[in-house]
C-alpha cells in the first residue's frame, strides 16, 4: 500500500522555524486532514512535501522512497499533486486552457481525455464555462477549477490547501460535495482547513498543529468530540484541555 510519510520534519525561514519536527502519515486511499490556525505551519508543510520549501531537517517518503527536497515536476511525476491556497489560476486563460495545464507533463492520449471528461463530470460548471477566462469566475468556480487543474496530473495522492478559504457558505457546501465524491473515489487526499468541522467531517484521521509543532492526532471522529477542539475549533463551550490521542 503506497503511504505518503513525513519524520521529523523542520522548516525554516530565516531563524524563525515554521515546522518544528513534525511526523504524520496518510495510507492509500486514506483522507487526512491537517487543523491548525494562521501561522501553525500547515502550508509551509504541504510546499515541503512536493519540493516547493525546502526543509531544513526530517525527511519526505513516497511509497518506502525518499524523496525530501525533489523538485515541484519530480513529485508530480510521482503522483504527488498540491493544490495551492488561494487558487492561483491563470487569470487570462480560459477554463480547458488551465485544466490542461495542470497535465503538461502527460500525453494527450485516451487516459488523458478520459481523465478530462472525468473531471467535467465532477465540475459540470466548469464544462459549461470551458471557454470562459478563468478570472471571471465566481471564487468558488475558480476553486472547482484549481482542483480539477491538480486533477489532471492524475495523482496518486491529492494535497488541498485551504479549499474553503475565502468562500461563502454556499460555495464551501458545494466544494465539500466534490472533495467527498473525489475521497469515495479513491483518491488519497491530505486536506489543510481552518474549517475544523469541515474537514473532519471529511477525514478519517486528523493533525492538529500549533506554532509549528505536532499538538493533537487522532481518529477524526474522536477529534471531533473532543472538548478541546470542540473549544478552539468548533465553537464549543468545553474546557481549554487537550487529551492527546
Amino acid at each position: 500500500m503506497k503511504t505518503l510519510e513525513v519524520r521529523n520534519l523542520k522548516i525554516a525561514y530565516g531563524n524563525v522555524l515554521a515546522v518544528d519536527g513534525i511526523t504524520c502519515r496518510v495510507g492509500e486511499g486514506q483522507v487526512v486532514c491537517i487543523l491548525g490556525a494562521n501561522g501553525a505551519g500547515k502550508s509551509s508543510l504541504l510546499k515541503c512535501i512536493v519540493g516547493l520549501v525546502r526543509p531544513a531537517g526530517g525527511q519526505v517518503l513516497w511509497d518506502g522512497e525518499d524523496v525530501t527536497g525533489l523538485p515541484p515536476h519530480e513529485m508530480t511525476r510521482r503522483g504527488v499533486t498540491l493544490s495551492a491556497e488561494g487558487r492561483r489560476l491563470f487569470p487570462e486563460l480560459t477554463v480547458r486552457e488551465n485544466l490542461l495545464m495542470g497535465a503538461y507533463l502527460r500525453p494527450r492520449d485516451a487516459a488523458f481525455r478520459a481523465d478530462l471528461e472525468r473531471v467535467y463530470g465532477w465540475f459540470p460548471r466548469l464544462k459549461e464555462r470551458s471557454r470562459q477566462a478563468a478570472g471571471s469566475l465566481s471564487g468558488g468556480e475558480q476553486q472547482m477549477c484549481a482542483i480539477g487543474r491538480a486533477l489532471m496530473s492524475a495523482p496518486k495522492v491529492l494535497l488541498l490547501d485551504e479549499p474553503s478559504l475565502g468562500l461563502s457558505p454556499l460555495a464551501t457546501r458545494e466544494v465539500t460535495r466534490i472533495i467527498s465524491e473525489i475521497a469515495r473515489a479513491g483518491m488519497t487526499t491530505v486536506l489543510v482547513e481552518q474549517n475544523a468541522r469541515m474537514a473532519l467531517g471529511l477525514s478519517q484521521y486528523g493533525y492538529v498543529l500549533e506554532t509549528g509543532r505536532l499538538a493533537l492526532q487522532g481518529p477524526a471522529s474522536e477529534l471531533l468530540d473532543n472538548p478541546w477542539i470542540k473549544d478552539i475549533y468548533l465553537g464549543g463551550s468545553g474546557p481549554s484541555q487537550k487529551v492527546v490521542a
